[in-house]
């Protein structure tokens, strides 16, 4: 791994989570439930009404949608844009920020794959 990820523990009543390490502090940004099926979705889809997301991220709540939606805005990884228009219209779309991500994600998406072909292998193989 890169030296440059302080990430290791010095004592033994250190905790992980009290350190600066950046791979832990992104996993806090991005790494709850629903987060990660917004940002998929906005990436292929550039400005998406609220209720197309809550329609496409299947089983999310609209207290959930809204809430991972405004923690993606505070870390300025998506942005909410409003139009005075009768009835009311709110798109949101990634920012270049957000869609610096995309790399991470397609190669961790490939590394899930690898693993779910390597875990059914060894699920097939009878003892």
């Amino acid at each position: 791994m890169n030296n440059d990820m302080d990430c290791n523990v010095g004592f033994a009543n250190d905790s992980i989570y009290e350190t600066k390490c950046p791979l832990i502090y992104a996993l806090e940004i991005i790494g709850q439930k629903w987060k990660l099926p917004i940002m998929w979705y906005l990436f292929d889809n550039d400005f998406t009404r609220y209720s197309e997301l809550k329609r496409k991220v299947k089983g999310i709540t609209n207290m959930m949608l809204t809430k991972s939606l405004k923690e993606l805005e505070g870390h300025n990884l998506v942005v909410r844009m409003q139009y005075e228009t009768i009835p009311p219209k709110v798109e949101y779309s990634l920012t270049e920020r957000g869609k610096a991500l995309l790399p991470a994600l397609k190669e961790l998406s490939l590394w899930g794959e690898e693993q779910l072909k390597h875990d059914k292998s060894k699920s097939n193989v009878s003892p």
